[in-house]
């Protein structure tokens, strides 16, 4: 029976059993993060500290702030821990609309798509949030001093590190559009005008209202949009290739 014309039902249900199985893996990443919870809390904000100048610390301004601080910071790591899974059954669930050779590559999907996430986080963390906060910290004087609450800086930098993880899987969306055949390499190619403008609306409304991390997060979304390009363009010509020796062989 061809998986691609099942009932909308048995589809249905497929979706659920994989959202289950990546909410178990995300609380099981979860559970196994909350003991590190204050060191990965540490960790992940030590730029907005840095910015302070290390003389200052976060804020807590409710009793409970410290706690449920924790408990978003443990569900972050295990999202981050679980993304194996998660794009396991993502790719998994999307497999049965596509062509056996392209089946076989859902293992290098999963490992790529982790990738680019972990890249684009790092590359936030490292180069993009120093300057961030030392943007903030700049408009200090002798009448204000910063003082930032650990709640919103955790939901500031939580924002980032999942936009940039999310937007640097910009190559594999648009290689995805071109297997799936909704839209081709040279539609793709024709339309980079609009995508850069639609990239700056989108870091615009996913970054603070400073200038450094909607070019930083902009700027890359850009490279990566034409490197999916890039690659849907390959994949194009090899699709037409072996429609063409598939031809070929027929007339023989």
């Amino acid at each position: 029976m061809d998986e691609t014309r099942l009932p909308l039902t048995v589809h249905l249900a497929e979706l659920r059993t994989r959202i289950i199985r990546i909410l178990v893996a995300w609380v099981i990443g979860a559970a196994a993060a909350w003991n590190f919870s204050e060191q990965i809390f540490a960790l992940l904000l030590a730029p907005a500290v840095d910015a302070l100048g290390g003389e200052q610390t976060l804020q807590a301004i409710a009793p409970t702030e410290i706690f449920f601080t924790y408990l978003k910071c443990a569900l972050l790591a295990g999202f981050v821990f679980a993304l194996p899974v998660i794009f396991w059954q993502i790719w998994s669930f999307v497999a049965p609309g596509l062509y056996p050779n392209e089946k076989n590559a859902i293992g290098p999907f999963v490992f790529v798509s982790t990738f680019l996430f972990a890249g684009g986080a790092i590359f936030g963390y490292t180069q993009v949030f120093p300057l961030m906060f030392g943007f903030f910290t700049g408009f200090d004087n002798e009448f204000v001093q910063s003082a930032w609450t650990m709640r919103e800086v955790f939901a500031l930098t939580t924002r980032l590190f999942l936009a940039f993880g999310i937007a640097f899987e910009m190559p594999v969306f648009v290689f995805f559009l071109a297997i799936t055949g909704i839209v081709d390499a040279r539609t793709l190619w024709r339309g980079t005008p609009y995508a850069v403008l639609g990239v700056f609306i989108l870091a615009a409304l996913l970054t603070p209202p400073d200038w450094i991390s909607q070019i930083f997060l902009g700027v890359p979304m850009i490279f990566l949009y034409l490197l999916g390009v890039g690659v849907a363009w390959l994949f194009d010509g090899s699709k037409r290739r072996e429609a063409a020796e598939a031809e070929a062989g027929t007339e023989a």
